[in-house]
C-alpha cells in the first residue's frame, strides 16, 4: 500500500511531527510504503519563530506542492495535514487531487476558523466553506479531539474518527523532580511552545513575578525568547533531542488559553508532554483541556487569576501532592495518549480508508 503523506511542515513543525511523522515506523511495520512531502521546509518554521516570513519560501513551497499533486497518480492513498494549499479555494485543491485516489484529512487545530471567522468579508466568502467542502469529499477525517470531529460531522464528512495527539512512551520517562528543590532553588513552573502561542502567558506574568519574589517558585519557558517578549521567565532553547530533558527539569507544567473558537480546537499536546514526564499540570478549562486534566487528580483547571494563583501556590508548596498528581497524569498518558495505543488504531484507519468501496 503506497501512501503519499502531505504534511504542512517538516520535523521542526510540531503538528506535522506529532500527528504524522512520528507514526512512520508504525505504518511501515503495518505494510505501508509512505512517501513524505512537506509543504514548508524547516527554514520557514525557523522564520516563524523569529517573526519573519520569507515570501520566497512560500512561493517555492506552493510550486513543489503543485508538482507533487500533479504526479500523485501512482499512490493508493493521500494523507493530508489539514489542507494541501492554504489560503487557496477548495475548488483549486479539488481540481488537483486525483479523482480515483481516496484522501484522508488530519486536523489537530481548528484551522477552518482562520477562514470562516476571518475579519475580512471577502476571505469568509471565498474560503469560509473550504474545509467543509474538502471534508465532504474525504474518505476519512481524523480529528485530534471532539470539537474538531464535531465540526467535520456537521460539515458532512462521511467518516470521522478521533485520534488524540500522542507521545512515544519510549522517549518520555519520569524523574523525581523534588531532588533538586531547595529553599534556594524552589520548584519550577514551566511552559513549552512557540512564539505564536506565547501571548497566552501574558495575563499570568504579574502572578509569576509575585510568586517568584516570594520565593515559592521559579518560572521557565521552552522554545521562546522570554526576554524579547517581556515575560518574567527563564528561556530554555528547544531542540527535538533535548525537549524531554528540558520538560523533566520542571516541577509543574502549565497551559493557559483564552476561550475562543480556535483555542477550543487545540489538542492539549503540552499537557500530554508534561504528564508523560510525571508532572502535575494547571490549565485553562478550554476545549480538550477539560478532558485531559482531571481536576484534583492529575492537576487543576483554572479560569480566573485567583484560581491560577491558588492552584500554583498549592502545587508549589506541596511536593507530595505534585508527586501523586504526576503519577496519575503519567498513568492517563499510558492509557490514552501514547503511540503504543494510537499507532495500531491509526494504521487500521488508513488501511480501511484506502480499501476499495
Amino acid at each position: 500500500m503506497k501512501v503519499l503523506l502531505l504534511t504542512r511542515y517538516d520535523r521542526l513543525g510540531a503538528s506535522s511531527r506529532m500527528r504524522m511523522l512520528q507514526y512512520l515506523p508504525w505504518l511501515t511495520s503495518a505494510g505501508m510504503d509512505v512517501t513524505v512531502s512537506p509543504l514548508f521546509p524547516d527554514a520557514y518554521v525557523q522564520g516563524l519563530q523569529t517573526g519573519h516570513r520569507n515570501p520566497w519560501h512560500v512561493l517555492r513551497a506552493y510550486w513543489r506542492r503543485l508538482r507533487t499533486l500533479l504526479s500523485s497518480d501512482n499512490f493508493d492513498l493521500l494523507w493530508i495535514e489539514k489542507e494541501c494549499l492554504p489560503w487557496l479555494p477548495a475548488w483549486v485543491e479539488q481540481a488537483l487531487l486525483p479523482a480515483r485516489i481516496p484522501y484522508v484529512l488530519d486536523y489537530d487545530d481548528a484551522v477552518f476558523h482562520y477562514y470562516d471567522e476571518h475579519r475580512s468579508t471577502w476571505v469568509r466568502r471565498l474560503l469560509g466553506n473550504k474545509h467543509p467542502a474538502l471534508m465532504r469529499n474525504a474518505a476519512l477525517v481524523v480529528a485530534g479531539n471532539a470539537y474538531l470531529a464535531s465540526f467535520a460531522r456537521s460539515a458532512g464528512a462521511p467518516w470521522v474518527e478521533v485520534v488524540p495527539t500522542a507521545i512515544d512512551l519510549t522517549r518520555y520517562s519520569t524523574l523525581d523532580g523534588t531532588a533538586s528543590t531547595t529553599p534556594q532553588r524552589p520548584p519550577c513552573v514551566g511552559w513549552i511552545g512557540q512564539r505564536a502561542t506565547a501571548d497566552f502567558l501574558r495575563p499570568l506574568a504579574p502572578l509569576f513575578e509575585r510568586l517568584a519574589a516570594s520565593g515559592l517558585g521559579r518560572f521557565a519557558a521552552i522554545g521562546i525568547d522570554t526576554q524579547a517578549l517581556g515575560l518574567p521567565m527563564a528561556s530554555i532553547a528547544w531542540t527535538e533531542s533535548s525537549e524531554v530533558a528540558s520538560i523533566q527539569s520542571f516541577d509543574v507544567g502549565i497551559m493557559p488559553l483564552v476561550d475562543g473558537p480556535f483555542e477550543r480546537g487545540k489538542c492539549g499536546y503540552k499537557l500530554i508532554q508534561y504528564m508523560a514526564c510525571g508532572l502535575p499540570v494547571v490549565a485553562s478549562p478550554v476545549g480538550v483541556n477539560a478532558q485531559i486534566v482531571e481536576h484534583g487528580v492529575n492537576g487543576f483547571l483554572a479560569s480566573t487569576s485567583q484560581e491560577w494563583e491558588d492552584a500554583l501556590t498549592t502545587l508549589l508548596t506541596d511536593s507530595a501532592l505534585r508527586a501523586r498528581m504526576g503519577q496519575a497524569g503519567r498513568h492517563k498518558v499510558e492509557q490514552e495518549y501514547c503511540l503504543q495505543v494510537t499507532g495500531p488504531k491509526l494504521a487500521n484507519l488508513l488501511h480501511s480508508a484506502a480499501a476499495p468501496k
